[in-house]
């Protein structure tokens, strides 16, 4: 292992904190995916009715991230932390005590406010506080959530065979363990936090580079959330099958977060890493169209779409931290908001598509969105020059480093 990834590890005690709830609260994703069915059958609903349970979840997630810059600059960030995890308890139990699939539509989108004030100001914390730079704060944060997001469905598989209650209740019990190490373990900082306005996030978008990649992030997210929201229902696999499947799809994400990106961007600039990624995207959803009535076919296409979504995700952020001179938080705030919003609006519109057109025709729709991702990114890419002219700085520095411990 070289040094800068040995670094990655050398972590101070408050960023492992941050990093460990972020893999909870990233469980809350893909915790109810392979519970859907079985919510589908046990409640009377129809696939769009629980698909909405992401969607309720991501569109409060995406509109409140746009006040968490407002609120963690007020509050500071370790108590922002707190209040999003408490809430996230208090709407995982109500979930768990639903008695109805409206019921539990509601509480998710609870969830998605706690969630919101977590995940926004968790990466900001985390790139504030690591040592090793930026790209290796980023590298971390991506992996926290590929964890999450793999363990996530395992979670609800293993607990979902019991019964669809389980998964909600043991993401209350995990996020209570996640606010004691946030508690113990991340100190308060010394310097009183500058006050945000409240419009922020809004003007930051006003900036050209940040406007770029949160658009393409939407489109983006399109593909990701038909990918996840979508696969339980035409792969027709039992709760633990769905759970280990999208446990290897996460685990996947993760893998390539920590070794895939940096691997790429040390020979790449990071806007033709996001051409290479979308393009092989599209190309994996196109595939998982044609194969939807193949479930083994299709479960391969949804592994490789983990390898290469593990890479996106790095590299956007990064992108995003690397694109302006805005606060980390002000520039997460709003990246975040429009990305989780083109998330919410996927999981529906792919079970109405599939029911009016083919059980394919969502993952043809989802590739077209990646390419409308990859235009963006092409056409904006003089708007994007500061995001691969930090990146070659970043290796310039890193290479003198270099040379001088040689």
């Amino acid at each position: 292992m070289s040094g800068s990834s040995a670094g990655i590890w050398r972590q101070p005690k408050s960023v492992w904190a941050v990093a460990f709830a972020c893999v909870i609260a990233f469980m809350g994703i893909g915790l109810v995916d392979p519970i859907l069915p079985v919510i589908a059958a046990d409640l009377d609903a129809t696939p769009t009715q629980t698909e909405m349970l992401f969607t309720s979840y991501l569109l409060i997630t995406g509109l409140a991230m746009f006040f968490t810059s407002w609120i963690s600059s007020r509050i500071g960030a370790k108590r922002t932390l707190l209040v999003g995890l408490v809430i996230i308890v208090i709407f995982a139990l109500a979930a768990a005590l639903a008695g109805g699939v409206n019921e539990i539509i509601g509480f998710r989108a609870g969830w998605g406010l706690g969630n919101a004030l977590f995940i926004s100001t968790a990466l900001a914390t985390i790139v504030g506080a690591a040592s090793g730079g930026t790209g290796s704060a980023i590298i971390l944060y991506e992996a926290a959530l590929g964890v999450g997001i793999a363990i996530g469905p395992l979670v609800g598989g293993l607990l979902g065979s019991l019964s669809w209650r389980g998964p909600f209740f043991g993401t209350a019990a995990l996020m209570a363990v996640g606010f004691i190490a946030i508690v113990v373990l991340l100190d308060r900082p010394t310097e009183k936090p500058q006050p945000v306005k409240l419009s922020a996030p809004f003007r930051a978008l006003g900036q050209p580079a940040l406007a770029l990649l949160a658009v393409a992030a939407l489109f983006y997210n399109i593909a990701f959330f038909v990918m996840l929201a979508y696969s339980p229902f035409p792969l027709g696999l039992t709760t633990l099958g769905l759970g280990f499947t999208f446990f290897g799809w996460g685990l996947a994400l993760a893998l390539t977060s920590v070794l895939g990106a940096p691997l790429l961007t040390a020979h790449l600039r990071r806007t033709r890493v996001l051409w290479l990624v979308l393009a092989l995207l599209a190309a994996d959803l196109i595939a998982a169209g044609l194969l939807v009535d193949n479930t083994a076919g299709l479960i391969v296409t949804i592994i490789i779409g983990g390898l290469i979504l593990g890479i996106a995700n790095t590299v956007l952020t990064e992108c995003v931290m690397e694109a302006t001179d805005l606060p980390r938080a002000v520039a997460s705030s709003s990246y975040s908001a429009i990305r989780f919003l083109g998330g919410a609006a996927a999981p529906p519109a792919a079970a109405e598509i599939a029911l009016l057109l083919s059980p394919g025709a969502p993952y043809f729709v989802a590739a077209g969105s990646a390419l409308v991702a990859l235009l963006i990114v092409v056409l904006g890419r003089r708007a994007l020059d500061r995001v691969d002219i930090a990146h070659e700085d970043t290796l310039e520095v890193a290479e003198a480093i270099g040379l001088g411990e040689s």
